[in-house]
């Protein structure tokens, strides 16, 4: 399985702050759908607190230590295979993420407590509308997150933003230009005073 990291990033490397994004870029938020649907999206706890509800037509992978062990003590739903000890939806009494999902088998939910584990939850789980061709994953956020996934994804794909966002909290990891080599950007779009391009990276 490819492993992939897809974000929006400003010239400062600044992705949001408050828990939230720094823009709203229709594109953008297409591109993002396009690309990751059908496929597994990891991501920590704080994000996906912040989207509302599981995303639809994806295994939603939440990097958790405590709502995986949770979710071990759960029975298995959302349409996510018994093989993973982890995977489950949510109860109430388990914090603020989300609870939807257990009903909808096109919004599986699944925790793992390390990196390692929720790429393997993304390689092994099937759920409802997988695409496998081409067989990836994406690791969508928060900060901390891409800090730890960007040593051992394959490719990035990124909506390059031209602003700087002094008064964000949460920033992107630098991205070694020797490791990673520009293989396509797309035409600038703009949207109100920003302009911005889709660049995708390959080592």
């Amino acid at each position: 399985m490819e492993k992939c990291l897809i974000a929006a990033v400003a010239d400062d490397l600044a992705l949001g702050r408050d828990n939230d994004l720094l823009w709203h870029l229709p594109e953008d938020l297409k591109y993002f759908k396009r690309l990751t649907s059908g496929h597994p999206v990891i991501m920590g706890r704080r994000t996906f607190e912040s989207l509302g509800r599981p995303l639809p037509k994806r295994l939603n992978i939440v990097l958790s230590r405590q709502l995986a062990a949770n979710a071990a003590c759960q029975p298995t739903e959302a349409g996510v295979g018994p093989q993973a000890p982890a995977a489950c939806a949510p109860t109430p009494s388990q914090g603020s993420a989300p609870a939807a999902g257990s009903a909808d088998p096109t919004r599986p939910v699944a925790f793992a407590a390390t990196l390692e584990q929720a790429f393997s939850l993304a390689a092994t789980t099937p759920f409802e509308g997988r695409c496998d061709e081409p067989d990836r994953c994406f690791v969508i956020g928060g900060g901390q997150i891409y800090a730890q996934a960007i040593a051992c994804c394959d490719r990035l794909f990124l909506t390059r933003v031209h602003t700087r966002c002094p008064d964000a909290d949460t920033f992107f990891p630098d991205i070694d230009t020797v490791q990673w080599k520009e293989l396509s950007r797309s035409e600038t779009f703009r949207e109100g005073d920003l302009t911005y391009e889709f660049v995708e990276y390959g080592r």
